[in-house]
Parts: structure tokens; C-alpha cells; sequence
């Protein structure tokens, strides 16, 4: 059973950074496609990024640099490093997985998804 649970959330000034958490269990980085996503105020979800079964990390055109994915081996757990952050990333965002290798940021594709973590950024 794969079990999602995203932290790190919060309120953080423009300019800040944050970094969030998905504590997976029932998954292992070599079976298992992740990926971090969010919703804006209004509109759908898009992928951030994701990190494959083979440790490729693969992210969205829009991403310049400002999020980064990381894992802890030990802990399967992954993380998304946000930096730079202006109120236009506000949003709810969601970790996803699904089994077996995918290159995909598309929502559809995962299986599995975590119950999101708010991420609210002012001016």
C-alpha cells in the first residue's frame, strides 16, 4: 500500500524558500516514478518535476531554477526546494507516484497521490 504525506508548508515572504517533504511508504526509488506538483488558486495541477526510477531528475519548462528535487535514500523521502519564491507560487502543492519508469508530468499518468501541503507566499 503506498501511502503519501507531504510537510513543509507555510507562509513565507517573497524572496523566501522553503523546502517540502513527501515521507512515502510502500515505495522504493528504484520501482517507483515521483514527482511533485501543485494547483494554483483556480487552476489545474501542473508537474513541477519528477525523479525517475533511474535517479534522472526531469522538470518543468517553467522551472529556471527555482525548485529542486532531492531524496533521502534511508528515509524515502522526497523533497522540493523552493527558492525565490513570489506570490505567484502560491498554491496547494501534492506529491505523486507511480510504479514503474515514467517521464511524464502529467497528472493523469501518477497513481498515487499525497494530501498536499499549502504554500503561501506574500508581498
Amino acid at each position: 500500500q503506498v501511502h503519501l504525506v507531504e510537510s513543509g508548508g507555510g507562509s513565507v515572504q517573497a524572496g523566501g524558500s522553503l523546502r517540502l517533504s513527501c515521507a512515502a511508504s510502500g515505495v522504493t526509488w528504484s520501482s517507483h516514478s515521483m514527482a511533485w506538483f501543485r494547483q494554483l488558486p483556480g487552476k489545474e495541477r501542473e508537474g513541477i518535476g519528477l525523479l525517475t526510477i533511474y535517479g534522472q531528475e526531469m522538470y518543468a519548462d517553467f522551472n529556471k531554477g527555482q525548485f529542486a528535487i532531492s531524496k533521502d535514500n534511508a528515509k524515502t523521502t522526497l523533497y522540493l526546494q523552493m527558492n525565490s519564491l513570489n506570490p505567484e507560487d502560491t498554491a496547494m502543492y501534492y506529491c505523486a507516484a507511480r510504479y514503474g519508469f515514467l517521464g511524464s508530468l502529467r497528472a493523469n499518468d501518477y497513481t498515487y497521490w499525497g494530501q498536499g501541503t499549502q504554500v503561501t507566499v506574500s508581498s
